[in-house]
């Protein structure tokens, strides 16, 4: 299955790098671009795609609002924001617009694309400094383990419990099915399962509730 791409950059320079690299794999594929926010709207309704890169910042509308006018209409594409700034204003307003995953645009090329593939696979991805800001920003706001933890945690087997202490730490599924010695198929499962009997949206809030 190839993962059909938009890149979106108000900079002409950044998505022609990003495009060499991507249409370098062989399951992926550029399939369109756009300068700003408005265009990546027009874009997203214009093509079927999989996954939009998108930066934070642009002219006319930046990659916030465009997120989210784009998850408003459809469940198709996902979004993977991108920014040169690591500021907590940018990752919280991106992913409650939405997206699936935020990055900083300086992550090697290889991070790039795991995160691509995750994103496209149902998974959310977020700078490690990042998602260890929001841990700090909202465990104080979580109930106290022994008031909430056990009986929210009740509906969960052993394995998925375990599976949810590995996301906590960060891990991917194919990392955690190294440690658990079960198949990356098997660890998606779970995870799905612990989603749905916590009534979570993603990885990011089951590592903030994990802690």
């Amino acid at each position: 299955m190839t993962i059909k791409i938009a890149l979106v950059d108000d900079q002409e320079l950044v998505r022609a790098g990003f495009r060499m690299v991507l249409d370098a794999q062989p399951d992926m594929s550029v399939v369109g671009e756009a300068g700003d926010g408005t265009a990546a709207v027009t874009l997203a309704r214009s093509r079927p795609m999989d996954v939009m890169v998108m930066d934070a910042r642009m002219p006319r509308m930046d990659g916030v609002a465009a997120t989210r006018q784009i998850r408003q209409a459809g469940d198709r594409p996902r979004i993977l924001m991108l920014t040169t700034f690591d500021l907590d204003e940018y990752a919280f307003a991106a992913l409650k617009a939405g997206a699936s995953g935020f990055l900083l645009k300086d992550v090697p090329p290889e991070e790039l694309l795991f995160a691509i593939r995750a994103v496209h696979s149902g998974d959310a991805v977020v700078a490690p400094s990042t998602t260890r800001r929001m841990i700090d920003h909202f465990a104080p706001m979580l109930p106290g383990g022994e008031a909430a933890g056990p009986a929210e945690l009740a509906g969960l087997t052993d394995r998925e419990r375990e599976v949810l202490s590995q996301v906590a730490q960060g891990l991917s599924n194919a990392e955690i099915a190294g440690r658990l010695f079960v198949s990356e198929a098997t660890v998606k499962t779970h995870v799905g399962r612990i989603l749905a009997k916590l009534g979570l949206r993603d990885r990011v809030q089951a590592v903030v509730f994990a802690y």
